[in-house]
């Protein structure tokens, strides 16, 4: 018989809502002076290889600096939570506070079209991307989805055979796709009337979130495996 595993209440709304704010900032960026993926690096290598490829220094200057970015948020992230594994009680109200404040941080300099706000902004994605690796082995991202699509495909394919599936997965894989694209749709929405300053949306957000779980975890509450 397969481990029945539960999320709890906690990370769906948590998931949700980081989800959704990744899915903000990358349409912000997309929509912005240098119309980039914010949350995704796979393009951002590609144009890194494509600028070497054809010697545009500035280019390859600007992608490596937005990829390194990315990178130290994650490391600020391992630092911060240190173990991978999702549990209540971890300082993840920390790591968003943190998030926040770079995201704060990346609007006057997208108001002046530098590039170090597309940085920050970089580097707080990063830090929200490694604040949660698994959960009871299973992978938790929040700032991209093809691993989420890819799952879903690949369990589509397990019930077309009879195979059994992995429901919590696909639970996780629907909210995160479904909270990533509302937040792309409300980008979108806010950066037609905000411009650079749609930023400040996801950053009050990912504030009030890391004030959020500090207060909730600290109520006394925490079951002794941690929530999970």
């Amino acid at each position: 018989m397969p481990v029945l595993r539960q999320l709890p209440r906690w990370a769906w709304i948590g998931g949700g809502a980081l989800a959704f704010v990744a899915g903000l900032v990358n349409a912000a960026g997309y929509m912005g002076f240098r119309h980039q993926s914010i949350t995704n690096l796979t393009g951002s290598t590609t144009l890194l290889g494509i600028s070497l490829g054809t010697a545009d220094n500035a280019e390859a200057l600007h992608w490596a600096l937005s990829l390194l970015a990315f990178v130290v948020g994650a490391m600020l992230s391992g630092a911060i939570v240190q173990k991978s594994t999702l549990k209540l009680g971890r300082p993840y109200g920390m790591a968003l506070v943190l998030e926040s404040l770079l995201l704060f941080a990346a609007v006057p300099l997208l108001d002046r079209e530098w590039s170090a706000g597309l940085w920050l902004a970089s580097a707080a994605c990063g830090l929200q991307n490694g604040m949660v690796s698994t959960y009871s082995g299973m992978v938790f991202r929040t700032t991209h989805v093809s691993g989420m699509f890819t799952d879903l495909g690949i369990y589509l394919g397990h019930r077309l055979r009879g195979l059994e599936v992995d429901t919590l997965r696909v639970r996780v894989c629907v909210l995160v796709i479904g909270a990533f694209m509302l937040g792309g749709v409300a980008g979108a929405v806010l950066f037609g009337r905000l411009q650079e300053h749609t930023l400040l949306i996801p950053a009050a957000l990912t504030g009030l979130c890391g004030l959020g779980y500090a207060l909730y975890s600290q109520r006394g509450e925490v079951p002794a495996n941690g929530g999970s």
